[in-house]
């Protein structure tokens, strides 16, 4: 633990990457660890209230599974772990939950996500005792990069649609990403690295004076804030085991191994750290910290694309982050005032910010093509990526009995399956025909 927990100091110059076992001055990785807390806050609080589950213990969990993932994973994978959207459609089908206020069948739901964390942690556990060749077999840089983007690409219409429901929210929606955009790159230094947060601070003053100042849209309403309680005990769900349950719901898990292992690729590329043989590791840290967030009435947990976004805009994979995230995110899971804080963040700024993210999620998954020099004069390549973005943008979703696979769930099996199916074809075996790395490229 004490090696986990030692860091080297260093103090970059603009654009250098931070590495995972680097870390900023303590006062500015407390602030990068606000602004990871921040990224996630908004997918973490919606999730559970799609679902009927308590936010601020969903919260909380997020936190606790995000320590459990550092501890397995010895410190080495930065990664922060929220609320997975990816457990939605089934739980919803698992207990009838009508999409408003408590859900009155959560612990049935928290049985089958405690199950999918067993399945999840199992296959973890066989990647660690055979290795991750027949993982890249299957899943190869060109079906990895693919997956990637297509989960930025899905989540883009989560803003686009439903996040500016008036036209003066889709302004402010632009007003707040061109002020991302220009904090990233007309500032310098520290406030350049935190360009998430001081561009949703920037946008927010402004929707105030525009809103509440001028009239011209919903006014910034803090009454919710002041009203809150500083300090306030989430409330916790025992599970319940039903067999119909566990077996709709532990088939997440493979949804989850196929997002784990693309957000891996990404921050391997990023950072040209080979993190394969951690693979195994992460998946248990995952599937472990599921079962402990159902366990406690939580929500099914995953590696957070936002948070990748924000380190592939600030170039600092620390560990040393996702540890402050992580506690932050615990204590603030204990404060309903905090909660309600974020929750008044207008609706349009929130919007913005994650057009910006989920952008830079899906151009992470165009980097793993690159930095593995993925040939797309293969017709193999071509086809699988074009098919794969399609599917996962246009949400094409497949029904089997009471189980439904979304957008990203079918572009992820897809991928994978029509390489199984196309692999064998066209001319050559180059590394660059596959669209397997080379020696010495994309991190290896």
């Amino acid at each position: 633990m004490g090696s986990m927990l030692s860091w080297r100091e260093v103090r970059p110059a603009p654009g250098e990457v931070v590495a995972p076992d680097e870390r900023l001055p303590w006062p500015q990785t407390a602030a990068m660890g606000v602004q990871h807390v921040i990224a996630m806050f908004g997918a973490t609080v919606l999730a559970p209230i799609l679902m009927g589950f308590d936010p601020n213990l969903a919260i909380l969990m997020s936190g606790i599974g995000t320590l459990v993932f550092f501890v397995v994973t010895g410190g080495k994978v930065p990664s922060y772990l929220g609320s997975s959207f990816a457990f939605i459609g089934v739980v919803i089908a698992a207990t009838a939950f009508a999409g408003k206020g408590a859900n009155a069948n959560i612990a049935v739901a928290l049985g089958g996500i405690i199950a999918c964390g067993v399945l999840y942690t199992l296959i973890g556990a066989v990647v660690m005792a055979t290795g991750t060749r027949w993982i890249e077999t299957l899943m190869p840089p060109v079906v990895t990069g693919s997956v990637v983007a297509v989960i930025g690409l899905n989540l883009a219409g989560i803003p686009v649609k439903n996040m500016a429901p008036t036209s003066f929210d889709a302004w402010m929606q632009a007003v707040t990403f061109v002020s991302v955009a220009a904090v990233a790159v007309f500032t310098r230094g520290m406030t350049q690295r935190l360009l998430i947060l001081v561009g949703l601070v920037v946008a927010s003053v402004l929707y105030a004076v525009l809103a509440n100042g001028l009239g011209l849209g919903k006014p910034l309403d803090l009454s919710g804030v002041a009203a809150a309680a500083w300090v306030g005990s989430p409330n916790l769900t025992a599970p319940a085991f039903s067999a119909d349950a566990m077996l709709l719901i532990a088939p997440v898990a493979i949804i989850l191994v196929a997002e784990n292992l693309g957000h891996l690729k990404a921050v391997s590329a990023m950072t040209g750290r080979n993190l394969d043989p951690l693979i195994g590791r992460a998946f248990v840290g995952d599937g472990i910290a599921t079962m402990v967030s159902g366990a406690a009435g939580g929500t099914g947990v995953t590696t957070y694309a936002e948070n990748i976004g924000v380190m592939a805009a600030t170039k600092i994979y620390s560990t040393a982050t996702f540890v402050i995230a992580a506690l932050i995110a615990i204590v603030l899971g204990f404060s309903p005032k905090f909660g309600a804080l974020i929750q008044a963040i207008p609706l349009a700024v929130m919007g913005g910010v994650s057009i910006v993210v989920f952008g830079l999620i899906a151009v992470a998954g165009a980097r793993i093509w690159v930095e593995n020099r993925v040939d797309f004069t293969d017709n193999r390549n071509l086809v699988l990526a074009a098919i794969t973005l399609v599917l996962g943008t246009g949400d094409y979703t497949l029904k089997f009995g009471g189980f439904t696979l979304g957008g990203i769930g079918t572009a992820t099996f897809g991928a994978i399956l029509l390489w199984a199916l196309l692999r064998r074809g066209g001319s050559g075996s180059s590394a660059a025909e596959a669209g397997r790395p080379r020696s010495g490229q994309g991190g290896r």
